[in-house]
Order: structure tokens, then C-alpha cells, then sequence
């Protein structure tokens, strides 16, 4: 058996005084819980114990024995204990669990005085104040890893286990406040753990972007100590950097996308009340809701900020795309995340747009945006255009290599987006234009969320229609979505003006069966620009990956010896994967289909979605051994792409066999991507 292997099997360590402390706590946490059935459900129960499971891999697994050669175990290590294992643990709601479930004299007699104590109560208060803890939370995590300090807890255990000990205590702290832990008080509105959550993402982002970009080794004793499997010490840093950054920002992102999206689904009321209230003349409600715009709007400045940053650092900074943020932020991190948030909950990227945040600002100021968009380009078929060249130019100019060219696409979608939505009313650049907006609005479709009207029978009854043409105090729809005909995110930027615009809370963030997009789709299904956006994306999912591969490169690469130039031959492949073969996939789908139904196409997005996720992933992960994932990711697409197909054909066909013969043609092309998709999982690829 391999040494290291044989290594970090005997790593495990069974810490009995831990392992006596954690079986403890598991076993008074579920007593005191069986007497609340109620309030402390089997996920309460089970995030506790999960909770308790996390910090004992964390300290006493090959983790903490890993920790003092590779800077990457050790920090996995301080991930698990400062944000994985509290976030866990205060999600159990513990603290009344606990208290009545250590036995009642113990309780009466040893801990009753002390929590009878004022001064102790009100030193709870201000230590779990959000600005206390978020501060502690932020000094944990900047000053341990200062390489004096850092350096001290690898020379001495005791500096260590105070080390773990610092960390673990600002991690509850830091999420104390955000689970809202019982019978603790709220301290100011719920909202304000956005930005709370949001800038303390800014502080993991810093140190871990500047441990990943260092030139050199922080800490000398990774430069002393063996290196396993031929990992240099600066190649172990940045290592650990991305650990740090990339399930650092996940596990603090995530929980502010759930506030966000609970801040927009706002409490239900009774059908009967809202017919009722409904106006029969335009009026403006009450402002309801105001931390929505606020907490949109502080989203937008972080993202103008790392904009910002990339811009700075393609235009002066190292022009080696590993080492410049031009390089990385936006081909490698952003779209790794934007998937992410696609699946989870939907297109918050447009939500976060800093394009938006220029516009906005430019037509308050002196851009009034008077002109209507010109007829003859309200469609997708520019969008689609722009998309197609995106695709082939990222490759053929290598832009994910190029920071210097990075940054002026960044210029140039600012100056664009500027000048058009400052001209043209309707916010025109999202909706006819911006190719990114385009990819996320066919992508959308896989979230299990969507901005809907929570009952048709409240809208039938309103006569001002606000959620479209706004009020007084709110604009509306700028994208001209009618709510009560609305199906899926497709054009929805989740500004959310229609949330705020309803006089009757009947528009929210609410879940959706994907499905139920496309079967009860009466609209996007008859377009053909729609269509043809639909085949470029999907097509384009396969094409761009196997673009990455080792086969293909060399093919590519021999066309190139034959053709004379690199460009031609790149141009060539990508015009031939996504213009030529949707093209013909469609035709002979719809021929021995004979019916071109839209919504077969649209059917297709899930399997496309899977193979995104599958290659964003891959370069999100830097390169490391995640094919089990990825094969997940697109044989999830497969299924749910075969599922809606048959429903489709099912619900348009009277007799099953016509229902088969009209799913079938499509069900072999969506197979076909898969195992053309599966291919290319299994091909080397470049990293890039």
C-alpha cells in the first residue's frame, strides 16, 4: 500500500476526552429536543449532530495530522471550524435543547444562578451584538493567519488548540446573529445580515485572494517540512487560498441569497382581503418593503468594486492570467458561482448587475432615456449574434489568457450598456442585447424559483396592473412581464420592481416545478429568435467544452497546419457546432417528428444546464478530480431533459404512440448530447 495512503489511514485519532464531550452534547441536546417535537424538527435535529460530526473530523481526523505539511489540509481544517461545524450547530437551535435537557437539579442548583445573573445576561447582549461579532469574526480570520502568529500555532500545540479554540468561537459568534439562535433577541431588521454576510465575504475574499496570488511562501515551515506528492510550497498556498476563497464564499453567499429571497416573498394574505383592497383607480401603496432596493443595491456595489478591481489589475498588473484577478475573477470564479446561483436561486447575477448600478446613476443624472428601441431589433436574434461571436472569439483570441483584453471587454459592456439604456427606454440592453443576460436567462429555467403572481384571482381583480406600469413610487416592470402571463424567468432581471410595486403583496419569489415552464409555456415556445437562442446555448454547453480537450485542440490544431491561420480553423469549428449542427438537429428532429413544437426545445435547457455546471465546475475546482460530480451534473440534466420531453409529447398527443413518435426524435438528440457530453468529460482538458 502507498506510504502517504498508509499514513493517513493511522492519522485518525480517537480523542477520547472530545469524543466523551461530543457524545455528551449529542445526548442532552436530543433529550431536551424530544420535549419540544414541535420546535425542533428531525433537520434542526439533524444539523446539531452533523454539527458535532464536523468538529470532530475537524480535529481529529488526518486533517489535523496533515495540517503541519500541506497549508491546504490545514486550512480545510479552520474552514470546518470556523464556518461549517457553528453554522451547523446554531441552525439546532441549541441552547434551549440544552437547557432542558441536563438533568432539572443541575439546572435549578449549578447553572440557574448564573443565568439569573444581570451582568452576565447583558455580557451575552454585547458579545452577540452583529457589529461585535462580525468584527470578531473578521479578526479570527485576518490575525491568525498572520505569518508570525500562523507560525506560532505550528511550533507549539498549545498555540494551536488556542488557535482552534479562537476560531471556533468567532464562528458561532459570527453566525449567531444571522440563525437568530432562541431566546436571544433580534437586534435591528433582518435584512441587515445581507451586508453583514457580504462584507464579511469581502474579508475572506482579500486574504484568500492575496494568499492565492503571493509570489512567495508565507509561512517557512511549509518550505522546510516534506512536500507530499511533489506539491511545492508556494503551489500548497495557493492551494489552500482557493480553498479558502472559493467554499469561504459559498457557505457566507448562500445564506444571504435565502434572506434575499425570504425579503421578497413577502407573508401571505388572505385571498378574499386582497380582492377586496384591490384599488379601482392608480394609486401608490404604502412603501412596502424598502430593504429590498437597499439590499440590491449594496449588491451591485461589491460587484462594480471587484469590477472595478479587475479592471485596475488587467490594465497594471502582471499580464500572466494565473497571476492577474483580470484572469481569474471573471473566466474562472464568476462563472463557476453564476451556475451555482442559477441552480439555487436563480438569476441573482442580473439582481447584482453593476451595469445596472451605471445606468441607473447615468439617467438620474443626464441620460434621460426618452427614445423607444427600434422595432426591427426586438427579438433575440441580435443577442444571439453577439453570443455566437462570444463563444468562437473566447477561443480563437484566447481572452481567458489575455487580462489586458479583459479589461477593455469590461470598459466596453460598461460604455455599451451606459449609452444604450440611456437612450432607449425598457431597459433595452438587458433585454435585446447583453449576451450575458441572454445566458442567464435561458439558464434560469432550471431554478427552482421564480418571480410569479401568488394567485391569479388577485390579479383578475386588479384594474391599475402597478406590478407592470408602476406607481408613484415604483417604476414596475421595465421589461414588460405581466406577472399573471408570466411563466419561468426568461427577460427577469429580479430587479423585483414588481414586488414592490403590487398593492396586494401578490408578486414574490416562490418555487416552481421547472417542468410547468415549459408544458404551460404559451409564449416563448412560438418564437423562432427564442428557438434559435435556446439550440445556440445548449449546442453551445458541448461545443466550448470539447473545445477544451485534448482531441479536439489537435484537431484543431492540424486544421491549422492545413489552413495556415489558428483563427480560421477556430471560426470554422464553432460556426460548424453552433449554427450548423443545431440547425440540422432541429430539421430532422421536427421531420421525423413532423411537428416543430417549441417546447421540445425548450425541454432541452436542463441537459444543456448540466453540462455547463459539469465544465464551470471543473475550472471553479482549479483542475482538481471532480469527474464524479460532473458526471452527476449532466446525467441530472439528461434526466429531467427525457422527463419533460415525455410530458410535453404526452400532453399534446391524445394516443400514446403518437406521443411516442412525436418525444422520440427528441429524446435520441438529447441522449446523443449526453453521450457526446460524457466523451468529453472523460478527455483531458485544459485547464484554463
Amino acid at each position: 500500500m502507498d506510504p502517504v495512503v498508509t499514513a493517513v489511514l493511522s492519522s485518525w485519532k480517537l480523542e477520547p476526552g472530545l469524543l466523551c464531550v461530543l457524545i455528551a452534547a449529542a445526548w442532552i441536546y436530543l433529550r431536551g429536543a424530544r420535549q419540544w417535537p414541535g420546535r425542533y424538527s428531525a433537520a434542526r435535529r439533524s444539523s446539531f449532530l452533523a454539527g458535532l460530526v464536523t468538529v470532530w473530523i475537524a480535529l481529529a481526523s488526518p486533517l489535523d495530522a496533515f495540517g503541519g505539511l500541506l497549508l491546504e489540509a490545514h486550512m480545510t481544517q479552520h474552514l470546518l471550524l470556523i464556518l461549517i461545524a457553528p453554522l451547523l450547530l446554531l441552525y439546532g437551535q441549541p441552547v434551549l435543547a440544552i437547557l432542558r435537557g441536563v438533568p432539572r437539579s443541575v439546572l435549578k442548583n449549578a447553572l440557574g444562578p448564573f443565568l439569573q445573573w444581570s451582568a452576565l445576561r447583558a455580557a451575552g447582549r454585547a458579545i452577540t451584538h452583529p457589529i461585535v461579532t462580525w468584527i470578531a469574526m473578521a479578526l479570527g480570520i485576518v490575525v491568525w493567519h498572520i505569518p508570525a502568529l500562523y507560525e506560532l500555532g505550528l511550533r507549539s500545540p498549545a498555540w494551536h488548540e488556542v488557535q482552534h479554540a479562537c476560531f471556533f468561537t468567532a464562528g458561532i459568534l459570527f453566525w449567531w446573529p444571522v440563525i437568530q439562535v432562541w431566546p436571544g433577541h433580534t437586534r435591528g431588521p433582518r435584512w441587515a445580515m445581507i451586508p453583514y454576510l457580504i462584507a464579511a465575504d469581502l474579508v475572506n475574499t482579500a486574504l484568500s485572494g492575496a494568499m492565492t496570488f503571493a509570489s512567495s511562501a508565507w509561512y517557512p515551515t511549509y518550505e522546510t517540512v516534506p512536500r507530499l506528492w511533489g506539491i511545492s510550497a508556494l503551489e500548497d498556498q495557493a492551494s489552500a487560498g482557493a480553498i479558502m476563497w472559493v467554499p469561504g464564499s459559498i457557505v457566507m453567499l448562500l445564506p444571504a441569497v435565502v434572506l434575499a429571497v425570504r425579503a421578497a416573498s413577502p407573508p401571505r394574505r388572505k385571498i378574499a382581503h386582497a380582492i377586496a383592497a384591490a384599488p379601482t383607480r392608480r394609486k401608490a401603496p404604502r412603501r412596502k418593503w424598502p430593504h429590498l432596493n437597499l439590499a440590491r443595491r449594496a449588491l451591485q456595489i461589491v460587484m462594480f468594486l471587484l469590477a472595478a478591481a479587475v479592471v485596475i489589475h488587467g490594465f497594471i498588473g502582471p499580464q500572466v492570467s494565473q497571476l492577474n484577478l483580470a484572469g481569474v475573477l471573471p473566466w474562472t470564479h464568476w462563472r463557476g458561482f453564476t451556475v451555482i446561483a442559477l441552480l439555487v436561486a436563480g438569476n441573482l447575477f442580473c439582481m447584482a448587475c453593476p451595469f445596472t448600478l451605471a445606468r441607473d446613476a447615468g439617467r438620474r443624472m443626464f441620460m434621460p432615456a426618452k427614445r423607444q428601441w427600434p422595432k426591427w431589433l426586438r427579438s433575440k436574434w441580435l443577442a444571439a449574434g453577439l453570443v455566437a461571436i462570444f463563444f468562437g472569439s473566447y477561443e480563437a483570441f484566447r481572452l481567458w489568457d489575455r487580462p489586458w483584453w479583459t479589461a477593455w471587454i469590461i470598459v466596453g459592456y460598461f460604455a455599451t450598456s451606459f449609452l444604450i439604456d440611456g437612450i432607449f427606454q425598457g431597459a433595452s440592453f438587458c433585454k435585446y442585447v447583453c449576451p450575458i443576460g441572454q445566458f442567464h436567462f435561458v439558464q434560469s429555467f432550471v431554478s427552482p424559483l421564480e418571480v410569479r403572481a401568488r394567485e391569479a384571482t388577485v390579479c383578475k381583480s386588479c384594474t391599475t396592473h402597478d406590478c407592470l406600469l408602476g406607481n408613484a413610487q415604483h417604476r414596475g416592470c421595465e421589461l414588460l412581464l405581466f406577472q399573471p402571463e408570466k411563466r419561468g424567468n426568461f427577460d427577469c432581471t429580479f430587479c423585483l420592481d414588481c414586488v414592490q410595486s403590487c398593492p396586494h403583496d401578490n408578486v414574490a419569489i416562490l418555487p416552481a416545478p421547472i417542468a410547468r415552464r415549459v408544458t404551460d409555456d404559451r409564449r416563448l415556445s412560438q418564437r423562432r429568435d427564442v428557438i434559435a437562442l435556446v439550440m445556440l446555448m445548449v449546442f453551445g454547453a458541448f461545443v466550448t467544452a470539447a473545445g477544451m480537450t485534448g482531441p479536439v485542440m489537435g484537431m484543431m490544431h492540424g486544421a491549422h497546419a492545413q489552413m495556415g491561420s489558428m483563427l480560421t480553423s477556430t471560426t470554422l469549428y464553432y460556426a460548424m457546432g453552433l449554427l450548423l449542427a443545431p440547425a440540422i438537429a432541429i430539421f430532422l428532429c421536427s421531420r421525423t417528428a413532423r411537428d416543430l413544437t417549441g417546447r421540445f426545445v425548450l425541454a432541452l435547457i436542463p441537459l444543456g444546464f448540466g453540462m455547463w455546471l459539469a465544465h464551470f465546475s471543473f475550472h471553479l475546482a482549479r483542475g482538481a478530480d471532480i469527474l464524479g460530480f460532473e458526471l452527476l451534473a449532466i446525467d441530472a440534466g439528461l434526466i429531467v431533459t427525457l422527463y419533460i420531453l415525455w410530458r410535453v409529447a404526452s400532453l399534446s398527443r391524445a394516443q400514446l404512440s403518437q406521443a411516442f413518435a412525436a418525444a422520440a426524435p427528441w429524446c435520441t438528440l438529447a441522449i446523443g448530447l449526453w453521450a457526446a457530453g460524457f466523451w468529453i468529460l472523460l478527455q483531458p482538458m485544459d485547464m484554463r
